[in-house]
């Protein structure tokens, strides 16, 4: 055990070994040609150059060193993708070696116990973990799943329409309460500050700052995950936070086991977990880690998704404008939407795609681990590299998409705009904002329902007009500023007015919220 006389000596053994270790990868490296990168400080290397909002320096060096680049992170090597091709021939096509995840001590072994799955080492446990998570969440399975979703896309526009000026609070409940639906088939979450909301998005703000780099010292000097918890309360602290955590989502998990043996339980991502179980070979902490991360990680990035729909309709009203006439000639007004005219709306299912594209949420997502030294294009990616896919710079790219600052959903429409458009290593998307390969977003069916029962209905309901202030001016929102919440970025909150189409809009939310009743 370390003693508080003992620990400096033991940093100070530990920073030559770590001095060491990284004297020994760049000499491996000396003589091969690694992919180029700006020039850094002696030992720390790039690691003072990379600002709060990274995705926008990667950018910036994409176009000085192309589309593959590399840093040094006081001796760690960095790869940045920044092109469809480049990301989609490894992560995509080479994704056997480039699967794998950085150590995260603090977020993926203090608060989650190493079950939090996109943490995971790539294994034995995450492939259980990613084949279970699969089969509840595959474009087939999430069918199921949808008319929860419509109950809560009616609950949204509701809200909206009542009290527009809370609109940012509103999304982020909805996200919520439709995620969790699907995840455990429970009830709606009605109220904007219900406590439950507060959970999760503490569980997922506290793992996403203890991924930023320097946030632990642990994560820089593993040795210290030795220390007793009385030396060390970062330590006690976490892991309080993670039996905290872990018996609310045994809660949820063992409330839907419950439902399911009294035949009460409607379709749910847990309830197949549990219908399944003897095939996933998942302990009870295990399969509540798992619907709990699709729960937390689903919550926070559609909310962030649907407040860049609503910058985007207030900043451009004409496809607003356009996407309500393809609504009323679809669906008319005398019914809400539902997913039933889903494959006749091209347009709105574009937008969703647009969304996606304008403004990625994850702009860079959580970085790889290469596992085997590699080589590409003929320069050298050594074993223990991180890779980070700039996203940002992939949707932006001036080469596919010429006026990318432009929200545009007819780029994903054929000339006639009815058949949707598929660009190369972009998984039918039109957009990587899901991922690559092994690693993409397992909950990326879900999203795509969700945003377009949302915006479908909330279109169909109301307009999203501009606010005036004190003086009678309209307020512009800004286009670029936003809020930067670690692994989820999302635009400021600004004012708006959500103002309905019809007197009998309201009447027809009413009608629908009484037959949707639980």
């Amino acid at each position: 055990m370390l003693t508080i006389s003992k620990l400096p000596l033991a940093l100070w053994v530990l920073g030559f070994f770590c001095a060491l270790i990284v004297w020994l990868k760049l000499n491996k490296a000396q003589g091969q040609r690694l992919p180029p990168g700006p020039n850094g400080l002696p030992f720390l290397g790039n690691i003072l150059q990379i600002p709060q909002f990274q995705w926008i320096r990667f950018t910036e060096w994409k176009e000085q060193f192309g589309p593959i680049f590399s840093l040094n992170f006081a001796g760690q090597p960095v790869i940045v993708l920044n092109s469809f091709k480049v990301a989609g021939d490894l992560l995509d096509r080479r994704s056997t070696i480039y699967s794998d995840r950085p150590r995260f001590i603090m977020a993926g072994e203090i608060l989650t116990g190493g079950i939090f799955q996109p943490f995971q080492p790539y294994g034995e446990l995450w492939r259980r973990m990613r084949r279970a998570a699969h089969e509840g969440l595959n474009a087939r399975a999430a069918e199921a799943y949808q008319p929860l979703q419509e109950i809560e896309a009616v609950t949204l526009v509701d809200s909206l329409i009542k009290d527009p000026a809370s609109w940012d609070d509103h999304l982020r409940r909805s996200a919520a309460s439709s995620v969790k639906m699907s995840i455990y088939g429970s009830k709606p979450i009605h109220l904007k500050d219900d406590p439950l909301v507060d959970r999760i998005n503490d569980l997922i703000h506290r793992l996403v700052h203890a991924c930023l780099p320097g946030a632990y010292l642990v994560d820089i000097f593993p040795v210290m995950l030795h220390l007793p918890g009385w030396l060390a309360p970062w330590k006690r602290n976490g892991l309080e936070w993670h039996r905290q955590d872990t018996t609310m989502l045994q809660e949820f998990m063992d409330e839907v086991k419950t439902e399911v043996d009294q035949g009460t339980n409607k379709p749910s991502f847990a309830s197949n977990l549990y219908l399944n179980a003897s095939r996933h070979q998942l302990t009870r902490k295990e399969e509540s880690w798992l619907a709990g991360t699709m729960f937390a990680a689903g919550a926070e990035t559609t909310a962030a998704a649907l407040s860049v729909f609503i910058l985007a309709m207030r900043l451009y009203p004409d496809v607003m404008k356009k996407a309500q006439a393809e609504i009323d000639t679809v669906v008319g007004r005398d019914r809400l939407p539902t997913f039933s005219d889903r494959n006749n709306l091209p347009y709105i299912r574009a937008i969703v795609k647009e969304v996606f594209r304008w403004r990625p949420v994850g702009p860079i997502g959580l970085p790889r681990r290469v596992s085997e030294d590699d080589y590409y294009n003929g320069y050298f990616i050594p074993k223990g590299s991180l890779i980070i896919a700039n996203v940002w710079a992939m949707n932006r790219d001036p080469e596919v998409f010429p006026d990318f600052d432009e929200f545009r959903p007819e780029r994903f429409l054929d000339e006639a705009g009815t058949v949707d458009v598929v660009l190369p290593d972009t998984h039918m998307q039109g957009h990587v904002t899901f991922g690559f390969g092994r690693r993409i977003c397992i909950g990326m069916n879900i999203a795509n329902q969700t945003l377009f029962i949302d915006i479908v209905s909330l279109l169909w309901a109301a307009s999203i007009e501009p606010a005036l202030d004190s003086e009678g001016q309209i307020i512009v929102p800004s286009r670029t500023e936003c809020i930067d919440e670690g692994l989820v970025v999302r635009p400021v909150p600004f004012q708006c007015k959500i103002v309905p189409r019809s007197t009998e809009v309201d009447t027809m939310l009413s009608l629908a919220k009484e037959k949707q009743a639980w």
